[in-house]
């Protein structure tokens, strides 16, 4: 039998759209653009899956979710929003919605998601505290955190193991942090350890804990972070730093659930959920024979790349509000960011991504008397932070660069961050392999999604294009019209 989709939305626009793709995919298609109509059908046991907006003329559907799921606790519901929050994509899934879409939304994935609503058993809905409702731990509008939001709230419910790469500066540990709070072992301890920043002859110490006459100057019994974190998570950051003793180690915990301490011999059952972290390219350190492949694989099941912010420059505004908040709740004067500053920090490169702009941020406001930040204050600390770079980082630069101009200022940047160190070794491939994530993103955006336009511009056959887009990652936002 052919399934019924009832589709609510008080736009007249998606309503047209959405009509016309769902029959075109074989559906049966109702639709109205009100609550009470698509309450009086559920009630009246039609339809097998539900696409509804949030925001209706006489109800929230937010509000009708739960009369829904009491009514017809079987009853697929898809809930689209263009209030694209982290808070939004969890609330949903709280509320017993299947899936969230943010608009605007892709035509081709909501179908593709109907399909597989319509094939499996209904998942059991998240569960999340009213008093977490009020917090925002993640910040950002934009198609790239849409897709963000949306992975997290799938994981929220699970304990799969997740492995988080990006920048310097992208927010990894805070997502870490969302993705235990707001899951179902937000009751148990969230322990960080950064590989990094731990001596590499002490961190099976710190990972495992030791018993007492272990090695010199171990003079008692110490837990380590998984003992710490039992019941709870397990951040590790910085994965790539991991010396190989170590990853061998983590790889048993990982297979076999259990590990022993150092100079123990009895093994400890663990109930932790791992989610790792790295700004490295973990591919290339495996070819140069400093990380494991199996590891890899056991760490990789759930990846998540977290865009740098010069990607997602249209969250800017709200981060900005975000951190004054944040900076005038522990006491510093309340500023305003005219709209040109606000506009010209779009446009900086923020090589320290989501955390230089919080620490510009709180210094503006802790550093300057005038009420409102100009665009010209914002230049002038930018500019202070590289004085001797010959661009101006707000675009003010005379006359257009060549690409070659661009990936040498921007390699010059690079290599500025680390010192007087030099960055790791592999730097060749690693700066091939990720130039093809922005370039194929920047293709796409300047082509509105469109593929066959996109491969034309980038000069590739088509099923490659596609092919890349699956394997970078790369989310692509073909937003039907009116959407």
């Amino acid at each position: 039998m052919t399934a019924t989709i009832l589709v609510a939305d008080d736009d007249a626009a998606i309503r047209t759209v959405l009509n016309q793709a769902l029959t075109r995919a074989g559906y049966d298609v109702r639709i109205t653009s009100n609550a009470a109509t698509l309450w009086r059908w559920i009630s009246a046991g039609e339809g097998d899956l539900v696409v509804t907006d949030v925001i209706m003329p006489d109800e929230n559907a937010f509000d009708l979710l739960p009369r829904i799921k009491k009514a017809r606790p079987d009853l697929p519901v898809l809930v689209m929003s263009a209030q694209n929050t982290f808070m939004t994509a969890i609330k949903a899934s709280e509320k017993g919605a299947y899936d969230y879409l943010p608009k605007p939304f892709d035509l081709t994935e909501l179908i593709a998601i109907i399909g597989r609503a319509l094939a499996e058993p209904k998942r059991k809905p998240a569960r999340l505290d009213d008093d977490m409702q009020d917090g925002m731990p993640l910040v950002g509008r934009s198609a790239a955190m849409q897709e963000i939001y949306r992975v997290l709230a799938r994981l929220m419910q699970t304990d799969l193991t997740l492995m988080i790469t990006g920048e310097s500066g992208t927010g990894k540990e805070l997502v870490a942090r969302a993705l235990h709070d707001y899951g179902k072992r937000r009751n148990g301890p969230f322990v960080a350890i950064n590989m990094a920043a731990i001596p590499r002859d002490l961190i099976e110490s710190e990972l495992f804990g030791h018993e007492k006459g272990a090695f010199t100057g171990a003079q008692n019994r110490s837990t380590g972070r998984f003992e710490q974190a039992e019941g709870g998570t397990l951040f590790l950051d910085e994965i790539g730093d991991m010396p190989m003793d170590a990853q061998t180690r983590l790889l048993r915990v990982l297979q076999q659930g259990e590990y022993t301490t150092v100079g123990g011999r009895t093994p400890i059952r663990t109930d932790v959920r791992i989610v790792a972290a790295t700004n490295k390219d973990l591919k290339t350190l495996i070819n140069q024979g400093l990380f494991r492949e199996d590891l890899y694989y056991r760490l990789n099941v759930v990846p998540l790349r977290l865009p740098p912010l010069r990607d997602r420059a249209e969250d800017i505004p709200d981060l900005v509000r975000h951190f004054m908040q944040m900076a005038e709740k522990e006491g510093l004067d309340a500023k305003r960011f005219d709209n040109e500053a606000l506009d010209g920090m779009k446009s900086y490169a923020w090589p320290g991504n989501v955390r230089e702009l919080e620490n510009l941020v709180r210094r503006l406001m802790a550093l300057y008397p005038q009420e409102v930040i100009t665009r010209e204050i914002i230049e002038s600390e930018l500019r202070s932070d590289v004085p001797d770079s010959p661009i101006d980082k707000m675009g003010a630069r005379s006359g257009s660069l060549t690409i070659s101009q661009a990936v040498e200022e921007n390699m010059r940047t690079y290599f500025s961050s680390f010192g007087d160190n030099l960055p790791p070794p592999g730097l060749y491939d690693r700066v091939l392999t990720e130039m093809e994530y922005p370039l194929i993103l920047a293709a796409l955006t300047a082509t509105r999604g469109n593929q066959i336009k996109a491969a034309d511009l980038l000069g590739l056959n088509r099923n490659t294009l596609r092919k890349k887009i699956r394997e970078l990652g790369v989310s692509v936002y073909r937003s039907a019209r009116g959407a």
